[in-house]
């Protein structure tokens, strides 16, 4: 006699011929997505695939074009989040809506505040409330604690805390391990497996298939604003994801023979970097790239990066610095511009403003790092612009209408794609930067790291900041952790493990002590790191 097969939990959430259309275009086109009680049902795709447009109009923040949403079989219209939140659907955002000097508390009864004379804060009550409800679901926090104190994990789980304590059955968690260390995103999916098991149900949305693939029931892809397709984990791969993401199979990963490491062409000693407060977010940071070598810098977003790749760049005059030489020329006063004669180039973690000006066609956005050489008789000869332009979209897959098509007409994956193609394809000695693959596809993403690495074994000495750590592991030669602005020492990618680099990105790495030289060592010589 057959076995009766389990019967799917009921469906607490429909959302039916989804449309949403902004100029130029459009991000939801005729999406089906259901979510069933006690589940958690991952939403998958690319940047720019519809994933956060279609949560942000179940959240109440956009209203669809058309298609409709039910919430336990009944049609709901929600005109804003408060909405969806008294409709009991919470949602954690990708960057935390936590005020800093604010306390957990406070942070979390915002907005639906216990009052005594009717008025007043009730302080006390609040932070009882909070208590009770951080010891219901085993999140260890202090109420009391400001919110500027707590770790960026602590963090994640007070946004979670305020959809709980708001009684939420449906909580939407925006890319959550983007800013979590390993151990914090483990962490994470202990809770989500609780709160799973207390009957709540969980949208889950991302881009990392391994991530998807341990906590997912049910996986839907979205490509270019369309549904693809929705499976069970069971029986999913990353790479069959991966081909209904990009719809074409795809190579992860790319061969990395071994580095032949050469002499220091970028060393920095003691800089510093105060922002406009005083504050300083970048501390006496010291180190070396060579030739041949890929140097990968780790870290949560936020703990001085940008302010790094600033200076490094020469985007940022106010650098203090003992010393940044680059091919042993001093360029610590000199502008971007003098840094790019002598063959530094970088990649900004910011695409529009700073990686391409907007209104300037790609062709013309050529002239950022190329004025000089694309001049004839004084003259910009525009039709070397057109063929380089040309050259770097066919070579890097740039979907674009030509040469002369606006940067902010491209989407963020296209744009990131000409971007560093430019910079790659101008030669340079050594190359800066960040999130390469930012915004891309898997199968774009590896051959951008396929060149990353052709420029390497060229010669060139590369800065790479991410803060994808499969790309670093993948990547690099040797691995930094940047902290609070604070770098930590350099050790072989070979010898780092996430275990190990997860610890160092939340600050638990010992202060470097000097070693004593072994009897019959030769001095350290310039440019060695400690």
């Amino acid at each position: 006699m057959a076995q009766p097969q389990p019967q799917p939990e009921p469906v607490a959430l429909e959302m039916r011929g989804i449309v949403k259309q902004f100029p130029g275009v459009l991000a939801n086109d005729n999406v089906d997505f259901d979510l069933r009680k006690g589940e958690v049902h991952a939403l998958l795709g690319e940047n720019g695939a519809g994933k956060s447009t279609l949560m942000n109009i179940l959240y109440g923040l956009y209203n669809p074009d058309a298609g409709e949403v039910l919430l336990d079989g009944k049609p709901v219209s929600f005109r804003s989040s408060r909405d969806a939140i008294r409709a009991g659907i919470g949602m954690v955002h990708q960057h935390f809506m936590l005020i800093p000097v604010m306390t957990v508390a406070e942070n979390i009864v915002l907005a639906v505040e216990p009052t005594k004379a009717g008025v007043l804060l009730d302080y006390a009550a609040a932070a009882d409330r909070v208590r009770a409800v951080g010891e219901s679901f085993g999140f260890a926090i202090d109420p009391e604690a400001l919110v500027e104190d707590i770790t960026v994990g602590q963090q994640q789980r007070v946004e979670i805390m305020k959809a709980l304590y708001r009684k939420a059955d449906i909580l939407i968690l925006d890319e959550p391990t983007a800013v979590l260390t390993p151990q914090e995103a483990a962490e994470l999916f202990e809770i989500l497996a609780s709160l799973k098991a207390d009957g709540m149900s969980i949208i889950f949305i991302s881009h990392k298939l391994n991530e998807v693939l341990e906590i997912a029931d049910r996986i839907t892809v979205l490509r270019r604003g369309k549904k693809i397709d929705t499976v069970p984990r069971e029986g999913a791969t990353e790479d069959s994801l991966a081909r209904m993401m990009v719809g074409r199979d795809v190579l992860f990963e790319v061969e990395k023979p071994p580095a032949s490491p050469g002499d220091v062409l970028l060393e920095v000693e003691g800089l510093r970097v105060f922002d406009d407060r005083g504050i300083e977010k970048v501390r006496n940071v010291s180190l070396a790239v060579r030739a041949g070598e890929i140097v990968g810098i780790a870290g949560v977003s936020g703990n001085g990066q940008q302010e790094l790749l600033a200076a490094l760049s020469g985007e940022d005059p106010r650098a203090e610095a003992a010393a940044i030489e680059l091919r042993d020329v001093p360029i610590g006063r000199m502008t971007a511009g003098a840094r790019r004669k002598l063959g530094l180039h970088f990649v900004p973690e910011e695409r529009l403003g700073r990686g391409a000006v907007p209104a300037l066609s790609l062709a013309q956005n050529l002239l950022l790092t190329r004025k000089e050489a694309l001049r004839a008789f004084g003259w910009i000869d525009r039709r070397a612009l057109r063929r380089q332009a040309e050259g770097i979209i066919d070579r890097f897959h740039v979907k674009a209408a030509g040469p002369g098509a606006a940067a902010k007409s491209l989407s963020g994956g296209n744009l990131q794609k000409y971007i560093v193609g430019r910079e790659i394809d101008a030669t340079p000695k050594v190359f800066v930067v960040a999130q390469p693959t930012w915004g891309v596809d898997v199968g774009a993403a590896a051959q951008i790291r396929s060149e990353l690495l052709q420029l390497r074994d060229a010669g060139c000495a590369v800065l790479l900041v991410s803060e994808e750590l499969e790309e670093l592991f993948e990547m690099t030669d040797r691995l930094h952790v940047i902290h609070r602005g604070r770098l930590s020492p350099c050790i072989p990618t070979s010898a780092a493990s996430y275990q190990l680099v997860g610890e160092w990105m939340s600050g638990l790495w010992p202060p470097p002590e000097p070693a004593a030289p072994a009897a019959g060592a030769p001095p350290a010589t310039r440019g060695e790191l400690r």
